[in-house]
């Protein structure tokens, strides 16, 4: 009896585990066709709608990354996570130099507008800073905030 239960109970799960992984978010034609073109060959795509932008996280070149569209199917943004490493050599000279007592939390690059920027929170015992690439040149502060 106890078996049985266990089993229907685990089918169950199965169950609607799997009618609520098929529910995917659908978004509008223009967005889609825009997605299409742009990134050719895109694997594992899956969206998330917002009020004025819908978000394609996907995988290209084994690479996870994550496109902003406009809902007239307007390429806004592309970013993808990046390691330190990955940084121009001047940006992370700039990083070694002046923010040696910190360490990374999250790096990712923002591409739009034929424009490429770098974005980094570095957090100390204190303070979490986020700092945004000027070009290749150096960092600006975009956000600090003290810890408590």
């Amino acid at each position: 009896m106890k078996k049985s239960i266990l089993i229907g109970a685990l089918l169950l799960m199965v169950g609607l585990s799997t009618t609520f992984a098929n529910i995917k978010e659908t978004v509008n034609e223009r967005v889609l066709n825009s997605f299409n073109k742009e990134f050719v060959g895109a694997k594992e795509v899956n969206w998330e709608n917002g009020k004025t932008f819908a978000k394609a996280t996907f995988k290209l070149n084994n690479q996870v990354m994550f496109a902003y569209y406009s809902q007239d199917g307007e390429l806004l943004a592309v970013t993808r996570n990046l390691i330190s490493g990955q940084l121009p050599i001047s940006l992370l000279a700039d990083l070694k130099k002046n923010y040696s007592d910190y360490w990374i939390t999250d790096l990712f690059e923002m591409a739009n507008n034929q424009e490429t920027s770098y974005y980094i929170t570095l957090e100390s015992a204190s303070q979490t800073i986020v700092l945004r690439s000027v070009g290749a040149a150096g960092w600006e502060t975009f956000k600090k905030e003290k810890k408590s």
